[in-house]
């Protein structure tokens, strides 16, 4: 993978495998140590275990060597990724040798694939827990402390943990993450995203304006939304998102979409800056848009995953978008909202890609101009459509090849995308210290570009006003010139 990004928030490869911390539990007398990878639901459903071990007595440790009972949270979608889960797991075992009560789970999407090989071949962990089952692992955990091993990667029609309030790991008490969808009904032939995390169910969106109420009473003053296709959201009182035409009339007339959703939390927390991800080019629905020009406080900042410009390519992968439906979102997002921010996912060398189909990619990137984005060479995962009706044709040398000008046109992109701040005053919500220098801040503005500038009399939370004296590709520079 390659990533050109202003310190994209959304997948912070700094908290990829950090121990999450959360606050010590008076009474709680076991102890969790637990790593996420992946995705932002991943680290998001962290916080959801963390709660539930909570209240069966565990507290978080940053300390492996000390725990009871160590979690990992895993993702799927590439192979280095589960390569990287594996690496940890050996570690986990040479530390179990020393502190044989020790007990070993793996969570999440791995968990629901490589079961079987997890507890009975390899026998390298105790307990294996999917998405959906993270509210028996009390049960589960009774199971493994008896000498058994335990399971459930269960998938649900239901479960979307609405009731739980999740413990912010390793939060920097300003910017928080509220999952409204679970699951995904996009079959894209090369994702085992819908295999692992089940089909699409959404949240009661009372459950989620109460979490982010509990959010802004203890000081945050950001909320990204968050869902495999988080634009796809439909509350119509319980259920997959496919059964919604067996819904009743009223039910059907009374449901909540995305843009209902949105407005509902715009408005409910006007002081709040509101951001969602990710999106799905095909539900992304004209009336977000709109929304989205109504209320200032809704950031100026898409996700929008393409994977190829070629709609050949796309028909391959099953996308249900062509490179020209493409085009017009962009162009509406252009016309409605034109200080908003664009970045992309890519996949180069998918299964039959020629010449021109790459090509297309690359005149697509320069008609969008994306901010930044995640790269990726495509590598085949197993249990995909992609991996049972495709042949993985394209060479590794081209691969690469095409990779590397993807990302060189990127980079030369959000090089001028940052230049065109230059001399201009930006509001910025301060996150915390720079990564570089605990003299600098680091904050962000509203299309999602990190800004660095000195520290003076502000603090943590603040929404401030910065002049842009210099940039990178991927950040900011300036200094500050007033509270906002």
């Amino acid at each position: 993978m390659s990533r050109v990004t202003t310190e994209e928030k959304i997948i912070d490869a700094n908290k990829q495998g950090h121990p999450l911390s959360t606050d010590f539990k008076e009474g709680n007398t076991k102890k969790l140590y637990i790593e996420s990878y992946g995705c932002q639901m991943n680290m998001n459903d962290s916080e959801i275990v963390a709660s539930i071990l909570s209240e069966t007595g565990y507290n978080t440790t940053l300390n492996l060597e000390e725990a009871d009972l160590v979690m990992v949270n895993t993702c799927s979608i590439r192979e280095k990724a589960e390569q990287t889960i594996r690496k940890r797991l050996e570690k986990y075992n040479a530390i179990k040798k020393i502190n044989p009560n020790m007990k070993v789970g793996v969570l999440g999407c791995m968990a629901e694939r490589l079961k079987s090989k997890f507890l009975e071949e390899e026998k390298i962990v105790d307990l294996v827990v999917g998405p959906d089952a993270y509210r028996d692992l009390p049960n589960l955990l009774e199971e493994v402390n008896e000498g058994r091993n335990a399971v459930n990667v269960i998938l649900s029609k239901e479960e979307t943990y609405a009731d739980v309030s999740p413990v912010r790991l390793n939060s920097n008490g300003v910017s928080a993450f509220v999952t409204i969808t679970r699951g995904c009904d996009n079959m894209c032939t090369f994702c085992v995203v819908p295999f692992t995390r089940g089909r699409e169910r959404s949240r009661d969106p009372q459950s989620i304006i109460s979490e982010i109420k509990d959010l802004q009473e203890k000081g945050y003053k950001e909320v990204t939304l968050l869902g495999q296709n988080v634009d796809s959201y439909l509350w119509y009182g319980g259920g997959l998102k496919k059964d919604f035409e067996k819904a009743s009339d009223i039910a059907q007339a009374t449901a909540v979409g995305f843009a209902d959703l949105l407005k509902m939390v715009a408005d409910t927390f006007p002081e709040m800056w509101v951001r969602f991800f990710t999106n799905n080019p095909q539900d992304m629905d004209i009336n977000v848009l709109h929304t989205m020009v109504k209320y200032p406080n809704i950031c100026r900042y898409l996700h929008l995953p393409v994977q190829s410009g070629s709609t050949t390519v796309l028909e391959r992968m099953n996308r249900q978008h062509t490179r020209e439906e493409y085009m017009e979102l962009i162009d509406n997002i252009r016309t409605l909202l034109p200080d908003c921010a664009i970045s992309q996912d890519m996949i180069v060398g998918f299964c039959g890609e020629t010449e021109e189909e790459h090509k297309d990619t690359l005149s697509l990137m320069e008609y969008v101009n994306y901010d930044y984005g995640f790269m990726f060479a495509y590598s085949e995962r197993p249990g995909t459509l992609a991996e049972k009706k495709f042949p993985d044709d394209v060479p590794a040398e081209v691969k690469k090849r095409r990779l590397q000008e993807v990302i060189d046109l990127q980079r030369k992109m959000s090089l001028a995308n940052t230049e065109s701040y230059l001399g201009k005053t930006v509001v910025a919500l301060i996150e915390g210290n720079s990564k570089k220098s605990d003299q600098h801040w680091m904050a962000r503005n509203s299309q999602n570009y990190a800004i660095v500038f000195p520290k003076g009399n502000q603090k943590v939370g603040d929404f401030v006003k910065v002049k842009i004296t210099d940039c990178t590709s991927a950040t900011l520079l300036g200094e500050y010139v007033s509270h906002s």
